[in-house]
């Protein structure tokens, strides 16, 4: 069983008055104060919520502005590949609001690989290659400098065209501000609220956005399709990350995939859960019917909040 995220509390404030008639006279306005600084131990640290600033691009995709800002990455109290957690330094870049769907991705490659169909499903089935593709043809189609090099698809961090989110950013943005174990709260039983999994799927994906956004606009961050990240998968990566915009290791078998899928339990879904996966197999076997991707690029320069 996964063991739980501690969970942070906040202490009542005390105000005193100097005497019984002055405590009476104030009370209307001291009583809302000490209501408004007390809590319960479960209560979980308020999300940073900044103003949501969403583009739409030539292609008709709708991307959210994700803020500059520090992030605790992993979890002390997830699986071995979580620790440690450790804080990075995470410059602004725009994100798809939502999972790319069959009728994008038909729009730029000509065809879905898609086994459940539908235009406005996520795309599925597709390879980590054929995502890193796809980020090209959408860089090309709105005369951005594509990201990959078409032949050993290493990336070009500085172009200002599509890639995929490294795993820091992807974990960022789907954190949102919070650090619990959800971007909505730690209590998996409200999972079914925000997310399309195992236990609410009926074996299939669904439409994008049905489910509530997380704080910073974006939807399905959590299960529907688990998501290609540009990183190699490291196991013990973390050990040795870097604290500004962190990447991957540089060369593995394996490519980072996050955020859980309709096939996936709670626990996969979480904000922190990793997994690995190879990034060039057959794209109608081992399970890719549960992977999908979206797409990340530069922003303006940003001071971290």
């Amino acid at each position: 069983m996964r063991k739980q995220s501690k969970v942070f509390g906040v202490r009542c404030s005390g105000f005193g008055v100097p005497n019984l008639e002055s405590g009476i006279r104030n009370l209307g306005w001291l009583l809302p104060l000490l209501l408004a600084g007390c809590g319960t131990k479960d209560t979980p640290p308020q999300a940073y919520t900044p103003s949501i600033k969403s583009i739409t691009t030539k292609t008709g995709i709708e991307m959210v502005l994700i803020p500059a800002g520090e992030l605790t990455m992993g979890d002390e109290s997830g699986e071995e590949d979580e620790k440690p957690a450790h804080k990075v330094q995470i410059s602004a870049f725009y994100m798809d609001k939502f999972e790319v769907t069959q009728k994008a991705y038909k729009a730029l490659m000509g065809k879905s690989p898609a086994k459940f169909e539908g235009d406005d499903r996520p795309v599925e089935r597709a390879s980590w290659t054929f995502a890193a593709k796809y980020c090209n043809m959408r860089s090309l189609k709105e005369g951005l400098k594509p990201c990959y090099n078409p032949e050993t698809f290493e990336c070009d961090f500085s172009a200002d065209g599509y890639r995929l989110p490294t795993e820091a950013e992807w974990e960022y943005a789907c954190r949102a501000g919070t650090a619990t174990r959800f971007s909505f709260g730690g209590d998996s039983s409200k999972l079914a609220e925000f997310a399309w999994f195992k236990a609410n799927a009926a074996n299939a994906t669904h439409p994008v956005g049905q489910k509530p956004p997380n704080p910073w606009g974006l939807c399905d961050m959590h299960g529907n399709v688990a998501e290609w990240c540009h990183d190699h998968y490291g196991e013990s990566h973390y050990a040795k990350a870097e604290g500004k915009d962190p990447k991957g290791p540089p060369s593995g078998e394996d490519r980072v995939l996050r955020g859980g899928s309709w096939r996936d339990s709670a626990g996969s879904c979480r904000s922190s859960a990793r997994r690995g996966e190879a990034p060039g197999l057959a794209d109608v076997c081992f399970g890719y019917e549960a992977y999908g991707f979206r797409c990340v690029r530069k922003a303006p320069v940003q001071p971290a909040r």
